[in-house]
């Protein structure tokens, strides 16, 4: 980060909710999913799933193709209704609602493949995001025009702000469809700030990028985290982007949560090897 000014702007320090029996924020899940199952005709791609997220931190989501670790995020999300199980964000039950609803409540959600507005500038990009802008009421422009334009200024700095922090402002008026595969993960992360939101979930912010762009997103991930108290859930299969960048990590199988824990303990532990390697693992143990 070139400017000081605009980090400190950028990044601002979040406590996190305050609960009103006095017990700090961490000691209560910032996301817990509660036997979430969700079938597709005759396939059941999540399976009484049920793990917290804890406020503040960086849990990495792991496990082979297949897992059903992208349906659990629509689940989350509000894109796919479970067939059973709940799911709360800071203590509400969120489950079900869609996803503009649970958007407002703080939770943004990110895909493997970035769905950007091609046509728009990448500054345009940024200033869609805040919901309930006054310009969107027909009326508003009519009767209030210095309002609507002292917004639009307004949102024009703060998506300024963004990107300098995420470090893409040459590309700030250009058309996001320009961009390449990393910067658009980017954008991606931008969008999510403009957004102020308490958790983001990641859905391989790694996939197609190159190895610089993917240092710079893990900075920015770490730092967002650290300095303003972001949450992170994020999906991913670059295991040593996900040693390293969290903890805990989850891992699924077959559309279960199998195991939790530190990512060292991960690594080595027989039942992660077993479903990641198959029959390899057997034989080679054997």
């Amino acid at each position: 980060m070139s400017d000081s000014r605009t980090t400190s702007s950028v990044v601002r320090p979040n406590s996190g909710p305050a609960r009103a029996d006095g017990v700090g924020a961490a000691a209560t899940p910032l996301l817990s999913i509660q036997g979430l199952v969700k079938d597709f005709g005759g396939l059941r791609a999540v399976n009484h799933c049920s793990f917290d997220v804890q406020t503040g931190s960086i849990t990495g989501l792991i496990g082979p193709n297949g897992a059903g670790k992208t349906t659990l995020f629509s689940l989350i999300s509000g894109f796919h209704r479970p067939d059973e199980g709940r799911v709360y964000l800071d203590g509400e039950d969120v489950t079900g609602l869609p996803p503009h609803l649970i958007f407002r409540k703080g939770l943004c959600r990110t895909f493997q493949i970035p769905r950007e507005h091609k046509s728009m500038t990448v500054t345009e990009n940024l200033m869609l995001v805040p919901k309930g802008q006054i310009g969107e009421t027909f009326w508003n422009p009519i009767l209030f025009p210095g309002a609507v334009r002292r917004q639009e200024r307004e949102l024009r700095e703060k998506a300024r702000e963004v990107l300098e922090f995420v470090e893409l402002t040459h590309m700030a008026d250009q058309p996001a469809g320009a961009m390449s595969g990393g910067q658009k993960k980017l954008l991606e992360l931008a969008r999510t700030l403009m957004a102020d939101p308490k958790i983001v979930l990641l859905d391989e912010p790694g996939a197609g990028v190159n190895p610089t762009l993917m240092g710079k997103i893990r900075e920015k991930i770490q730092l967002l985290n650290k300095e303003r108290g972001i949450t992170f859930l994020l999906i991913e299969h670059d295991m040593p982007l996900v040693m390293e960048l969290c903890d805990p990590v989850i891992v699924m199988n077959q559309g279960s949560k199998l195991v939790e824990g530190p990512p060292a303990a991960i690594r080595t532990d027989p039942r992660v090897l077993e479903a990641y390697l198959g029959g390899q693992y057997a034989a080679l143990d054997g």
